[in-house]
């Protein structure tokens, strides 16, 4: 069995490696990159089935790098080793992974025992692990509880990218009321209103730019989410 470990800080890398070798005795080989760009190049060199994978990297995040090797190889198995559980991160996952996979989102401040369950639980047992926090962010984001929908979501990301409501309405296939009633359920639950007082009728506050503020301090944009946003885009532009 080979194992490929994709992160970024060194000290980790080694915890990592150790952990691997505690967990799974089957491992004869472990294999160790700097970055998600290295760690493509690795994962198809070496034809990896078992990846430990940070999220947030440098040089290609997790993410990016994931999207890549589960579109060559869908049967990947993947176990996300991080310090965020943003819902940004959550939905960027849950969005990539193939039907059927198994994989896990762990994050490193959960304790030795469960990074070994769960590393055994994915390249041997085939399951998935998700740690609590993480589990509960997914499903507030399939909107299983009071989240928001993929569709709020994209119109939320797409007013962070600057676009405009006619914009947002071609790109979506929508109508231009339906983008503006999403607008107002977006403003709804981040409590837009709430946040802006009455300053928000007399012209102190953008609404589209008080939403987009809000969502970065509750953790629903990211960096990350924007750089692949911005990406998704520009390809869509290309394409128009």
């Amino acid at each position: 069995m080979k194992v490929l470990i994709v992160e970024d800080d060194p000290l980790h890398r080694s915890y990592l490696h150790e952990a691997v070798n505690a967990a799974l005795p089957e491992c004869d080989t472990v294999i160790e990159a700097e970055n998600g760009t290295v760690g493509e190049k690795l994962a198809r060199d070496h034809k990896s089935a078992h990846i430990v994978m940070d999220l947030q990297m440098a040089s290609r995040n997790g993410i990016e790098a994931a999207r890549t090797i589960w579109k060559e190889r869908p049967e990947t198995r993947i176990l996300f080793w991080s310090n965020y559980s943003d819902e940004a991160y959550v939905r960027g996952v849950s969005r990539i992974v193939p039907d059927g996979a198994a994989y896990g989102y762990v994050l490193k401040s959960a304790s030795d025992e469960r990074l070994k369950l769960a590393l055994r639980s994915i390249f041997i047992e085939s399951q998935c692990v998700i740690d609590r926090e993480v589990r509960g962010l997914q499903q507030k984001s399939l909107g299983l509880t009071n989240g928001f929908t993929d569709s709020e979501y994209e119109i939320l990301v797409d007013i962070a990218l600057g676009l405009t409501d006619r914009a947002i309405a071609k790109r979506r296939g929508l109508s231009l009321r339906s983008v503006q009633n999403r607008l107002q359920q977006l403003y709804d639950k981040l409590d837009v209103y709430q946040t802006a007082g009455d300053d928000h009728e007399d012209g102190r506050f953008n609404l589209r730019a008080r939403a987009v503020t809000i969502a970065f301090l509750r953790k629903l944009l990211n960096y990350s989410a924007l750089e692949r946003a911005e990406a998704e885009l520009q390809e869509w532009l290309d394409g128009k």
